[in-house]
Parts: structure tokens; C-alpha cells; sequence
């Protein structure tokens, strides 16, 4: 079994996956480095969000491995895989999935009451997200009296009070105006970098790049190129998409 590059925080090779004999994954590999910001861009149907749920330990890959630091995903059972995900990685849908029934702080805080936090520490937390994601007036609000971006913003804060390794997002502005769509990436990306959060996102346009250090295309489930952004540093070892299955 070969071990990850040391500087790739995610490392996956040959990625495999069909959904009822259907393509989505065809061979696809790819490193990201700790503390990168990665876009992995691509029309609907492309692969995106199967790679997300492999690379994540939702979906164990039919064929390839995954690699978070040294601990092969791949291999775990889903009990294993269900503690990496509460412990260890943050995840953003499409669509800000709320609890009713919650406010928008209770909402953010839940993942740490869930392990255990008490309530006033995990209140703490929450209201400080909330108030760098510029929604701290919300934190009251329930999601029914939101608007749609200030409910993805609560999103946003949920994924990240847990201070995650890695969070995954999908699509997380696909539902939103484009003016919307930039200032949600923004707070999104910057407060990842303040966190030294390592983020993997998907998007279906190339509007994204200019928020993220690098881009990776997918097209029928292959890697069809990568792109390193200017400002982005090509230091050795930094892993690209591979061109083929």
C-alpha cells in the first residue's frame, strides 16, 4: 500500500465509483495540500460531488484509495468513517439544511453540543462565527425569519465552530444571486485561511477561481486539467489531477 506525499492533507488515487452502472468516477487522483483552498469546478453530472462524498468517507470508492494524513479511508468500516467525519471534517450542502425548530446560533452550535460541549462554551463559539460571518444580529433569528444567504451563512458557521481539518463543500453558492455568491465565498474563504482550514468546494462555473489557490476540472468523471493560480505557490510535491483513468 503507498503512503500519501507528507504534505498532502487528502491524497487519492485511481477513484472508481458508478451509480447503478452509471460512470461518475472514472480513475480520478488528486492531492490537496494542508491549508489549501481547492475548487474542483465542472458542468452537473461531471463527478463533483461523488469526489467530495469519496474523498470525504461517505462513499467508499469502488476502486482507489483515499488518504486523509496518514489514515487510509478507504479502508475504515462506516462506524470509523462516521467518527472521522463528526471529528474531523466539516461538510456544506447546496441547500442550508436548518433545524426549524432552532435558532440560528443553537444551529451553529449544535455539532459541538453534539460532542459533548457544554451549552454556554458551545453559545460562545457560535455567536463569535456568526459575528465573522457578519449574521451576529441573526443569531436570535430562527431560519424561517432568515433570507436565503444569511441561512447558507449559518451553514457556513456550522461547518466551521468545530475548527474541522478539512471542510467539504458542495456547491455552497449554487442557490444564492451572483452578488450573494461572492460574499459568501468570501467569508467563507477567508475565514478558512484565519483558521488554517484546508477547504475542498465545488462549483460548476470557473467564477470561483479567483477566491480559492487552486482549480481542478472534472468532465464525465475524469480530471481533464489543473490549474495553479497565480498567487498560488507550485512548490514541489503539489499534487495535480491525474489526465487519465
Amino acid at each position: 500500500m503507498v503512503a500519501p506525499p507528507d504534505n498532502d492533507v487528502l491524497w487519492a488515487r485511481g477513484l472508481t465509483y458508478a451509480h447503478d452502472g452509471s460512470p461518475a468516477l472514472q480513475g480520478v487522483s488528486i492531492g490537496v495540500r494542508e491549508g489549501e483552498i481547492l475548487a474542483v469546478v465542472g458542468p452537473r453530472g461531471s463527478g463533483k460531488t461523488t469526489l467530495l462524498r469519496c474523498l470525504s468517507g461517505q462513499l467508499r470508492p469502488q476502486q482507489g484509495v483515499v488518504w486523509f494524513n496518514s489514515i487510509p479511508v478507504h479502508t475504515m468500516g462506516p462506524v470509523a468513517r462516521e467518527r472521522l467525519r463528526r471529528d474531523r471534517f466539516g461538510w456544506i450542502d447546496p441547500e442550508p439544511v436548518l433545524v426549524p425548530e432552532l435558532n440560528a446560533w443553537e444551529n451553529t452550535a449544535l455539532p459541538l453540543m453534539l460532542r459533548g460541549t457544554g451549552r454556554r462554551a458551545a453559545k460562545t463559539a457560535a455567536l463569535e462565527w456568526l459575528e465573522r460571518l457578519d449574521i451576529g444580529a441573526c443569531a436570535r433569528k430562527r431560519p424561517h425569519a432568515l433570507l436565503q444567504s444569511e441561512r447558507q451563512r449559518v451553514v457556513v458557521a456550522r461547518a466551521l465552530v468545530a475548527s474541522p481539518s478539512v471542510l467539504f463543500a458542495d456547491e455552497p453558492t449554487a442557490p444564492l444571486h451572483r452578488a450573494e455568491r461572492s460574499h459568501v465565498l468570501r467569508t467563507l474563504t477567508t475565514a478558512a485561511r484565519s483558521h488554517d482550514i484546508t477547504v475542498v468546494l465545488t462549483a460548476h462555473d470557473a467564477d470561483v477561481a479567483s477566491f480559492v489557490d487552486r482549480t481542478v476540472s472534472l468532465l464525465d468523471g475524469r480530471c481533464v486539467k489543473t490549474v495553479h493560480l497565480p498567487a498560488a505557490s507550485d512548490g514541489e510535491g503539489r499534487a495535480a489531477c491525474s489526465l487519465s483513468a
